[in-house]
């Protein structure tokens, strides 16, 4: 069936696909980038990621912009403490935020793109606006969008402003800077002392939050384009004022469908650090989880609902991702007997047509990885009564390509991820933090596959010489180093805890 994909602006499931030829178009909130980013950030990239995937399975191109927002509040207010440049200070939190993105194997976009790197974009988006009488200078030379001139304003968020007195900003700045109306938001926010700043056409400042995505999204996908998507924390105001000041702007659909992923909960209540239970990716990981059983985590309920992350759940999960790449070993390595079974190509390909429904199901995963543990659950029975054949091997390893191609998680990269994560935590003095787990783990990532594989082989030739002083040695050297041996009636198995 076509897919289908639930869009925030009309409120219904809808049938996606691209406005022109086969390119899609669209435009995903990324990171502000002035700390490190926890889970509930971390769901919607997945989410994204998800989409992006199923997108690029589907036969479309893709061309995918994010934005990194390196100027705000925050960042000037923690630069300022920390005594240095903002550019100095956000680089190495956008550094870490990319790090993250690769241990969750989530895919970069075609182009990521920063707000200060497109302030002459801002500007003439700004001057745009005032032409028209949409935007306006205050006695502070603060620019503020007049959302009197917009009778669709909420048409997003469903909400109805009529007689509202709020601050559209969503960073509640009415007190600091003068405006017209208390509803309208900051366009370019006149400098403080201390603050940084850039001199331009329309004076001297810095960008408000909203302005800096419908910049950069029409830079580079074009004033009207198939699809945004984001947090739904962003919903109102952020994505709202984006669909104000851009069709203000334009005259013409900003983006004909939005897409929002749900919060999380951790343990059944609202991620806060007040409550103790706010995690950072990095938290976990030097814990001792795995990225690829937080991924598969963060994937396991509809993006659409709310997830409830435990850590009985991390648990299932990375019980879940030791399955399915056992599934895949035991394909590839076991003497399977000549021939063909017709049954078991048929599990392959309901299972692969079942997952592809699933996820043009409004991107359900849920279902899409019901249908892969059903296929190894199937398989393995099968397998244990002899019914699995040489022959059936390919068309069973090309399911579970498709399926990690949307899910990500057979590939074991965890070693080398929860390493670079210990390393991170000596450099920045969080040594407390390093679990025994994780150390085990990292300690794996010190050993490349060839280096395995050459002691594997060791150990197999002192078994076969019936040298068991020598196998048990190598075996404990393995051990130590995070690796798990399995003898097999197939032969010897190796995994990484």
């Amino acid at each position: 069936m076509p897919f289908q994909l639930f869009n925030s602006l009309s409120g219904k499931t809808e049938e996606f696909a691209p406005a022109q030829d086969n390119l899609v178009r669209f435009y995903a909130c990324g990171p502000t980038v002035y700390d490190y980013g926890h889970i509930g950030n971390f769901r919607t990239f997945v989410a994204v990621d998800v989409l992006r995937r199923h997108l690029l399975q589907s036969g479309r191109q893709l061309l995918h912009v994010m934005n990194i927002t390196d100027v705000d509040d925050k960042i000037i207010r923690n630069a300022n403490q920390k005594g240095v440049p903002i550019g100095e200070y956000t680089a190495k939190f956008e550094k870490a935020f990319l790090e993250d993105m690769d241990a969750l194997a989530i895919q970069q976009p075609e182009r990521i793109s920063r707000a200060t790197e497109n302030i002459p974009e801002m500007i003439a988006l700004i001057q745009g606006l005032a032409k028209k009488g949409v935007a306006y200078q205050a006695e502070d030379g603060s620019w503020y969008y007049r959302i009197s001139k917009f009778p669709e304003y909420g048409k997003l968020s469903k909400k109805d402003f009529t007689g509202l007195i709020t601050d559209g900003s969503g960073r509640m700045d009415a007190d600091e800077y003068e405006k017209d109306d208390a509803r309208d938001f900051a366009l370019w926010k006149a400098p403080k002392e201390g603050e940084t700043s850039w001199d331009t056409a329309i004076g001297p400042g810095r960008p408000g939050w909203h302005i800096e995505c419908s910049a950069m999204a029409m830079k580079y996908l074009g004033e009207s384009f198939d699809l945004h998507a984001g947090g739904e924390d962003l919903l109102f105001p952020h994505h709202e004022n984006e669909i104000a000041q851009s069709e203000a702007a334009t005259g013409k659909t900003f983006a004909r469908h939005w897409m929002h992923v749900r919060f999380l909960l951790v343990e059944g209540q609202k991620m806060s650090k007040s409550l103790g239970n706010f995690y950072t990716l990095r938290d976990l990981v030097l814990m001792g989880h795995k990225p690829s059983s937080i991924r598969l985590l963060l994937m396991s309920v509809p993006y659409r609902k709310q997830l409830n992350f435990t850590f009985d759940g991390l648990v299932q999960a990375a019980n879940s991702v030791e399955r399915l790449r056992n599934f895949k070993i035991r394909l590839e390595t076991s003497q399977w007997a000549e021939g063909n079974n017709p049954e078991a190509a048929a599990v392959a390909k309901n299972a692969v047509t079942e997952m592809r429904a699933a996820l043009d199901d409004d991107l359900n995963t849920a279902q899409a990885l019901a249908a892969i543990f059903d296929l190894v659950r199937d398989v393995n029975a099968m397998a244990d009564q002899g019914k699995v054949t040489k022959g059936d091997i390919p068309a069973l390893l090309e399911a579970l390509t498709k399926f990690d191609e949307i899910f990500g998680v057979l590939q074991d990269h965890d070693a080398t991820h929860i390493k670079a994560t210990v390393e991170w935590a000596r450099r920045e003095n969080r040594e407390e933090k390093i679990s025994a787990a994780a150390l085990e783990m990292a300690q794996s990532a010190s050993f490349s596959d060839a280096d395995v594989e050459a002691l594997v082989a060791k150990h197999s030739e002192a078994r076969k010489a019936r040298d068991f002083k020598t196998s048990d040695a190598v075996r404990d050297e393995l051990l130590a180093q995070g690796i798990i041996l399995e003898n097999t009636k197939d032969g010897v198995r190796w995994k990484r805890k």
